[in-house]
């Protein structure tokens, strides 16, 4: 059974309660609420009982939060389009629209369940047991609405290695990405500090560098072509080389240099010359997508690398947005 976690913390500025530990834990300010009901924060060495009392900066605190209660994912028949498998790991192209793992409002239809029904028709034994009875085998992930490849473990020695390599930023990984706008440069680095936004809890925002939350993320990004006229500006097609891979990473760091992602309905607002044009190509998603993976086969040690080429929905996008170039 897993061990509860401990966060431990000073207060940076006075401010509520469940405000304060939010900030300084990345939380939730609705999970300290609760684990304040629950008894499981101190401050100053005292328990808390209310999360709209006022703390002072400076103010030291200890949050106990236990380990979460995990659903037994259960295998279920949903066709997978596999890009390679062996006996260690397996490569999958995802679509978009599935979740890689099951989770609150999400229990079934996921990655994880279509993989378990895999494995266990195909004579492909199991998934690693590291991640847990909802996350087995799951060693990264992409979003529900971005498609494209993930490696997914079948062994623990395969887990671990390759844990090891996502750890150490070794993991190739290149997506393709449909932004508003012609950036300029035309390529170049974005590196900014990502953590929770204190607007919208279930957004990720840019951070100040000196910020004790959040984690560093670089993203490396090139224009491979444009839509519409320089006037126009419109929109471009951009490769993304990560070097980090953080929840929302290329979503989040295009729309900070004022590029969002076509379709994005976190981070995005479609310009109006494109709104018709997205409605015609009933795109309703983010335009992003996982087209290369390469890495050390964390048992065989041989170095493989993978592509996946564009879905039909962002290829008709991609079709459509040429129209402006004629």
């Amino acid at each position: 059974m897993s061990a509860d976690e401990i966060i431990t913390g000073t207060v940076a500025a006075p401010a509520r309660l469940d405000k304060a530990l939010a900030d300084a834990s990345d939380l939730s300010r609705a999970r300290v609420q609760a684990l304040i009901g629950e008894g499981r924060v101190e401050v100053g060495g005292k328990p808390a009982t209310s999360p709209s009392a006022k703390i002072a900066a400076g103010a030291t605190f200890t949050i106990t939060v236990p380990p979460a209660a995990e659903a037994l994912a259960r295998p279920q028949n949903i066709p997978l389009d596999v890009t390679y498998e062996d006996e260690h790991l397996i490569v999958v192209n995802k679509p978009a629209g599935m979740v890689v793992h099951p989770a609150a409002g999400n229990p079934d239809g996921t990655l994880v369940n279509a993989l378990l029904h895999h494995c266990a028709e195909n004579g492909g034994g199991t998934l690693s047991g590291i991640g847990g009875v909802a996350r087995p085998g799951i060693v990264h992930r992409i979003d529900k609405d971005t498609s494209g490849l993930l490696v997914v473990a079948k062994s623990d020695a395969a887990h671990e290695g390759l844990a090891a390599q996502f750890a150490e930023h070794s993991v190739h990984r290149r997506y393709l990405a449909v932004c508003a706008g012609h950036p300029n440069p035309a390529a170049g680095t974005i590196e900014a500090k990502l953590g929770r936004s204190d607007a919208n809890r279930k957004k990720m925002a840019v951070l100040d560098k000196n910020s004790s939350r959040g984690k560093h993320a670089v993203t490396h990004y090139k224009l491979l072509k444009r839509f519409g006229s320089s006037a126009q500006g419109l929109s471009s097609l951009l490769e993304c080389r990560l070097e980090t891979g953080r929840t929302h990473q290329v979503r989040v760091h295009c729309a900070s240099i004022g590029h969002a992602l076509l379709g994005d309905p976190l981070y995005g607002k479609t310009p109006k010359a494109l709104k018709n044009l997205l409605s015609e190509a009933k795109f309703a998603r983010q335009a992003l997508h996982a087209a290369e993976l390469g890495f050390l086969h964390p048992v065989l040690r041989q170095e493989l690398r993978f592509c996946a080429d564009l879905p039909e929905d962002m290829r008709e996008l991609i079709d459509q947005l040429g129209r402006f170039n004629r």
